[in-house]
């Protein structure tokens, strides 16, 4: 009997976790415009900073990931932190969770766009979201630059790439593929020569740093 009353406590909380994880991702999702980069600070505000579900070390490298992979960044950052929290029952509520409320906005606008389309208000109101999204988008490159530039090494990848998708044609994967390759090549030539390879700042230095964020609605 007490087993089973532990057994059905255990499952009342994977539960109640998981509830919780639709619900965090049900509010992300129609709450920022724009997506992909302009939700990774809301979602980092979220996980990290409210409920403490990932370290920010952590937090940073799934966004890294989740920008590398094919898709949208904000749906493969959700299915990646719902997964490392939840498992898979857990990316699949963060993923339902942060696509279902733009799904069904998305369908209503689609219905009323011939109307509105060139009402003069709504074409303004456009433009301003467009300005705000900008600057989320740069906020969060910001923050991961924080933690992301630490060294010669990765800010010289950070340049070099910079300046070839402005003013080149080279494909965003070869890009990515050359900086993978860069960083292997730099951290094994560093430990042969006998020095301690580094692949994070410190975490004296990311609380030096400290972590802000405004808040802003839409």
């Amino acid at each position: 009997m007490v087993v089973r009353l532990g057994g059905n406590t255990m499952v009342n909380e994977k539960m109640l976790m998981l509830v919780r994880m639709f619900l965090v991702f049900l509010r992300i999702g129609p709450s920022t415009f724009g997506g992909g980069y302009a939700m990774i600070p809301v979602i980092e505000k979220e996980i990290v900073t409210k409920r403490g579900w990932l370290p920010q070390s952590e937090m940073g490298n799934l966004v890294t990931i989740a920008g590398s992979a094919p898709g949208g960044v904000g749906i493969n950052a959700a299915a990646f932190i719902g997964y490392r929290v939840g498992g898979i029952p857990g990316a699949v509520a963060a993923v339902v969770g942060i696509t279902m409320p733009t799904f069904i906005i998305v369908c209503v606008l689609s219905l009323f766009y011939s109307v509105f389309e060139h009402q003069v208000k709504v074409a303004a109101a456009l433009k301003g979201i467009h300005g705000a999204v900008i600057a989320l988008i740069i906020l969060a490159a910001y923050r991961m630059a924080k933690t992301a530039l630490f060294d010669w090494t990765t800010k010289a990848v950070f340049a070099a790439a910079l300046l070839l998708l402005l003013f080149t044609s080279v494909d965003q994967i070869i890009v990515m593929l050359g900086g993978i390759g860069i960083g292997i090549v730099a951290v094994v030539a560093k430990e042969r020569r006998g020095h301690k390879a580094k692949t994070e700042k410190s975490e004296e230095t990311k609380d030096a740093l400290g972590l802000s964020y405004p808040e802003y609605y839409i």
